[in-house]
């Protein structure tokens, strides 16, 4: 099971580096006029992948979830392909991407990266992580009940996004 916490400490590692790195860009984009939107819902999402974390260590040891190969090796590969497309979001994204919702008016969509594809590239890479990491270790209880609140969380999430989005490009 030590291995497992490891996964977890380094998944929470990484949302830290995320945090750094946000907190970098929203400097840089209030400083270019920036407008933050949804200031309302973001703890919500702090809370909820905070707490999320923490329940994928608590429910595989105090449940005694077992791991089971044939589930934790691919759930495994799906949490670090999640990671892999999260950054390339992040990369994509450059000084422009954030935690929080903040645009900067006038300025042009990202028609890059994985934006190609998806226009919300990141939160196929949230809902990835939030199924695919309790699963890791058979913590499916946990798996369950953060999918569904991430699920009206992101309702929350993407149409505000996709209205400060709106407001912000260019005619």
């Amino acid at each position: 099971m030590s291995w497992y916490t490891f996964l977890v400490l380094a998944v929470t590692a990484e949302r830290i580096a995320e945090l750094v790195v946000a907190r970098r860009n929203a400097i840089w984009t209030l400083a270019r006029a920036g407008v933050e939107y949804g200031r309302g819902h973001y703890p919500v999402m702090v809370v909820l992948h905070t707490i999320l974390l923490a329940c994928c260590l608590a429910e595989s040891t105090l449940a005694h979830r077992p791991f089971l190969p044939a589930l934790g090796w691919p759930m495994l590969a799906l949490v670090i392909m999640a990671q892999a497309l999260r950054w390339w979001c992040i990369s994509t994204l450059g000084p422009y991407w954030n935690t929080r919702v903040i645009v900067v008016p006038g300025a042009r969509l990202v028609g890059a990266g994985p934006y190609r594809f998806l226009r919300h590239p990141n939160y196929v890479a949230v809902v990835v992580e939030i199924a695919a990491l309790p699963l890791v270790h058979c913590a499916w209880l946990t798996a369950a009940v953060f999918t569904a609140a991430n699920a009206l969380l992101l309702a929350v999430r993407i149409r505000c996004e996709n209205t400060a989005l709106a407001s912000a490009a260019p005619a």
